[in-house]
C-alpha cells in the first residue's frame, strides 16, 4: 500500500488546538478525508476521522491496524503540513 496523494489545509482558529485538516489517497483508489492535525502537550499529532457516539465517546471511523502504517500516515501528512 502506498500513499499516492496528500492534501493539507492549515487551520488558524483562535482558542483551538486544531492546526490542520488532511486528506490522503491510497493506491490511487481509496480516499480518507478529515484527518486532523492537532497541537497536543507534546507537539503536533495526527488524529484519524472519528464520530461521537450517543454515550459521548469518540470512535475512529478509519484507523491503521499496525504501527508501521500509522507511522507512514503521520510522516507523509506532517511532511506536507511542514511544506506549506
Amino acid at each position: 500500500m502506498k500513499i499516492t496523494n496528500v492534501e493539507v489545509k492549515k487551520v488558524e482558529k483562535e482558542g483551538s488546538k486544531l492546526r490542520g485538516i488532511a486528506n490522503i489517497t491510497l493506491d490511487n483508489c481509496l480516499a480518507i478525508h478529515n484527518i486532523r492535525i492537532i497541537e497536543g502537550n507534546k507537539g503536533l499529532f495526527v488524529a484519524m476521522p472519528s464520530r461521537k457516539t450517543e454515550e459521548g465517546k469518540y470512535v475512529d471511523l478509519v484507523h491503521p491496524i499496525n504501527s508501521e502504517t500509522r507511522e507512514m500516515f503521520e510522516e507523509e501528512i506532517m511532511a506536507k503540513y511542514n511544506e506549506i
